[in-house]
């Protein structure tokens, strides 16, 4: 399934699953928040730009190494088959860390939306520029998704380049920037007891699962029509190292968790052109666990 901003609680779930999922968010956002100084940036430390022969060349085999680790996927359950003892480990296992996409169609999602026409600062360097820069963020991208298996020396090589460029702005959130901001560290400080309000949130909830997912396509309806799908996505992958800082576990997200907080910030993000039926369907979750909805968000009033 390929991803794209505009099912990026979808992407999300995957990243909350996977032990290098928020490194691959963060890269993302960095995309998302880059200046033109900062693809400008990428592209110069690119080794193609301003490395040795040996350095090209060994650059070029890092980023095949780091491709051809995340093709393999995940649980394989073939192996599993040849050995029943470890059948239900592997189960387990593909239910926690499973992916919907793959590391090809978050490669695309990277040069084509994220680093896409939409990207004010990606068109005004023009192509040879942002190609390399995508390049770059590529790989540290395709090496967060693949963090379990790739060689540490490749991911922090591929990270490095990154980081070179310095710092990005926070990328735009929308009208409810300090909304979602005070949402993202809410959530982020969940001590135990807070994850376990979560926890039975999530099951009081699960049989609304159709209502839910209308209200979510619903969102990001709206967030199109308006042009404001970068901003819902960006929100989502915010969402995505505060549920990770959070302590939940990829179990948590399996199991709905994140699915739960995803739609909270889905109607936080989308709260000003939202139905009120939409909008108290995507907020039950926290309303439940929080025991109020979040700051500046009243759906009664909308």
């Amino acid at each position: 399934m390929p991803y794209s901003l505009v099912s990026a609680a979808t992407l999300g779930f995957d990243l909350v699953r996977l032990p290098g999922g928020p490194d691959v968010a963060a890269v993302l956002l960095a995309g998302l928040g880059a200046t033109p100084e900062h693809l400008r940036g990428w592209a110069a430390h690119h080794p193609v730009v301003s490395g040795s022969a040996a350095q090209r060349t060994r650059w070029s085999d890092r980023a095949a190494r780091i491709r051809e680790t995340a093709a393999a996927g995940v649980v394989d359950l073939r192996t599993a088959r040849a050995h029943p003892e470890a059948r239900t480990e592997a189960l387990v296992a593909l239910l926690e860390q499973g992916t919907i996409g793959d590391a090809a169609s978050l490669e695309r999602l990277l040069r084509e939306d994220v680093l896409g026409p939409e990207s004010a600062a990606a068109v005004e360097v023009g192509t040879d520029v942002r190609e390399l820069a995508a390049d770059v963020l590529a790989d540290a991208a395709v090496a967060g998704w693949a963090a379990a298996a790739v060689a540490d020396r490749d991911r922090r090589a591929a990270t490095a380049l990154v980081e070179k460029a310095g710092p990005v702005p926070p990328p735009d959130l929308g009208p409810a920037t300090g909304a979602l901001l005070e949402l993202a560290d809410g959530m982020a400080a969940s001590d135990e007891v807070r994850r376990g309000r979560w926890r039975v949130a999530v099951d009081e909830v699960r049989e609304a699962r159709r209502s839910w997912a209308a209200a979510m396509h619903g969102a990001a309806w709206a967030a199109h029509v308006s042009g404001r799908t970068r901003a819902l996505g960006t929100s989502q992958l915010l969402a995505v190292g505060a549920f990770r800082a959070a302590g939940f576990t990829p179990g948590d997200g399996a199991r709905g968790v994140w699915n739960a907080f995803s739609g909270v910030v889905q109607g936080v993000a989308m709260a000003d052109l939202l139905d009120t039926a939409a909008l108290e369907q995507l907020l039950l979750p926290w309303l439940l666990a929080e025991g109020s909805h979040p700051t500046g968000v009243h759906p009664t009033s909308s």
